[in-house]
């Protein structure tokens, strides 16, 4: 389990905290006292044009439990949201209290700190993340001067990108190209971009993520062989295995095979729905 921190503060984002660190320790604790069933490790979900960006992750990324750095830029206009009005109809649906004015004042100020910060952030992540031997992902990737820039900083897994062109270039390229689970459950993109499924079909999508839905993360892998007839059940597991394990430098662990962690899963599947029996860690029944 990676456990995603967001990694930015802003003000009128009421998601955008700034409690990470808080967060950080909070599951480190808990491993300590032994409560945590499955081992759990951090990903830094870094939104790269926020003025504090680089000091709130210059605080975490040494720590032994950071495995993956995302860099993200939301901006409205690009990337996940060219489309404004799908970021405004988020807003506004995700929280009733926002009115389009204050969405005006948001986008703006996001605009402005794209403008100031981006560029600068981006390098000393890149470089933060170097450092310390972080595995780096993009995020959102859409045009091919994209895919470039991500090839360019050594990023070892692309999320979501946005468009075909773009995830058959970083497929091309050798970055694994990870898409929503929830996304191929649903049928599509909840943004109105490429769906899991299309990417399935064409043979480079690589890995799959729970994103929003932890429960999506088995369901669409056991789906993949059907929406996409080129991929086999093995073929289908490993995307939420050995692929994303391997990305981050587990390399332990991932696959079935003499030497490795037996970190185990028996499911039953009840009319399409997969429900996991048992769970062994290390060869030990955990639950």
């Amino acid at each position: 389990m990676l456990d995603s921190l967001r990694i930015w503060t802003e003000e009128g984002a009421p998601e955008s905290d700034g409690f990470a660190a808080v967060l950080a320790d909070a599951i480190a604790q808990a491993r300590s006292a032994q409560l945590l069933r499955v081992e759990h490790f951090l990903h830094l979900r870094c939104e790269v044009p926020t003025p504090t960006v680089v000091e709130e992750a210059s605080a975490l990324m040494g720590r032994s439990d950071v495995r993956l750095a995302s860099l993200m830029d939301h901006t409205p206009g690009q990337r996940q949201f060219r489309d404004e009005r799908k970021l405004r109809d988020y807003y506004l649906g995700k929280n009733g209290g926002l009115t389009e004015a204050a969405l005006d004042q948001l986008f703006r100020r996001r605009l402005e700190n794209q403008a100031a910060y981006a560029k600068g952030n981006y390098r000393q992540l890149v470089d933060l993340a170097k450092a310390h031997a972080t595995p780096l992902a993009s995020h959102d990737d859409t045009t091919l001067e994209h895919v470039a820039e991500a090839i360019r900083d050594q990023i070892v897994i692309a999320e979501f990108p946005t468009t075909i062109e773009a995830a058959e270039a970083l497929h091309e390229a050798g970055i694994r190209v990870l898409m929503g689970a929830p996304n191929l459950v649903r049928g599509g993109s909840h943004a109105g971009n490429v769906a899991t499924a299309d990417l399935a079909r064409v043979g480079v999508l690589d890995a799959l993520s729970s994103d929003y839905m932890p429960a999506s993360l088995l369901m669409a892998a056991l789906r993949l062989p059907a929406v996409a007839p080129g991929i086999d059940l093995a073929a289908a597991i490993r995307t939420v295995t050995k692929t994303p394990a391997e990305a981050v430098g587990l390399d332990d662990r991932g696959e079935i095979a003499i030497g490795k962690r037996a970190d185990l899963i028996r499911v039953h599947v009840a009319s399409d729905v997969p429900i996991v029996r048992t769970t062994w860690q290390r060869g030990k029944r955990v639950a």
